[in-house]
């Protein structure tokens, strides 16, 4: 079984008396350890497609299997007990909070793990902000990183958890172009050397490039993907 299955996935929102239909019978595959971009114009629905994925969103029909589990169909409850243990969220803004640091900011999704020791949850984000890169800014504030080394931060924290499925939107998207580079270059790494399923939106066909498939969406449907790249 593949790390993400949705199929005929259709979403509507109800905007007074308008229906809108932002994905349509959507139907889609990604391998464990793929690395996938989404493309499309905007309210193509990739963004909602990705919180489909995530559990921050519910279909209107249809059926999302991530990691083994039909999410479609669980309570808020337990849905929100899933996220925190098998995805890892990255975003354009970081969502980094200003009063902590890098290592508290990391810390942050571990305090939802029952039974873990204040000691276990900084060995674990000391240990994912090395990987990043960070391991001597541990007690920096954001304010005293630059926007690279705050979005090394957000990446720490989407993977502290040690997630099944990373989810980036747009994680470049704020970034100067070498800042950028070192964004997906890390995407690279996570995907290859520590086995991730990434599933990333972009604009940017040059950060597309970076992934092993890139799908295309517009008007609520999938165009046909692009080739796979070894």
């Amino acid at each position: 079984m593949g790390a993400v299955q949705v199929r005929d996935v259709r979403k509507i929102y109800q905007r007074g008396t308008e229906q809108i239909t932002v994905l349509d019978g959507l139907s889609l595959d990604i391998a464990d350890g793929e690395f996938a971009a989404l493309m499309g114009p905007s309210g193509s629905g990739k963004t909602t497609l990705l919180n489909l994925i995530g559990g921050i969103d519910t279909p209107s029909s249809g059926r999302v299997v991530v990691a083994g589990t039909d999410i479609s169909s669980l309570p808020g409850a337990a849905l929100a007990r899933w996220r925190a243990r098998h995805i890892g969220f990255i975003f354009q803004l970081y969502n980094l909070i200003p009063v902590l640091t890098a290592l508290q900011n990391v810390e942050l999704p571990l305090l939802l793990v029952k039974g873990m020791s204040s000691r276990e949850r900084r060995k674990r984000a000391e240990t994912a902000l090395q990987i990043v890169g960070l391991g001597d800014r541990l007690d920096h504030f954001p304010r005293q990183l630059s926007g690279g080394q705050e979005q090394r931060v957000a990446i720490a924290r989407a993977v502290v958890s040690d997630p099944a499925v990373l989810l980036a939107d747009e994680p470049t998207g704020d970034l100067d172009r070498r800042s950028g580079e070192e964004i997906l270059t890390l995407l690279e790494r996570l995907n290859r050397e520590f086995k991730k399923t990434v599933v990333m939106v972009t604009h940017d066909p040059h950060a597309a490039e970076r992934a092993s498939r890139t799908l295309h969406l517009e008007k609520g449907t999938l165009l046909e993907a692009a080739e796979a790249r070894p």
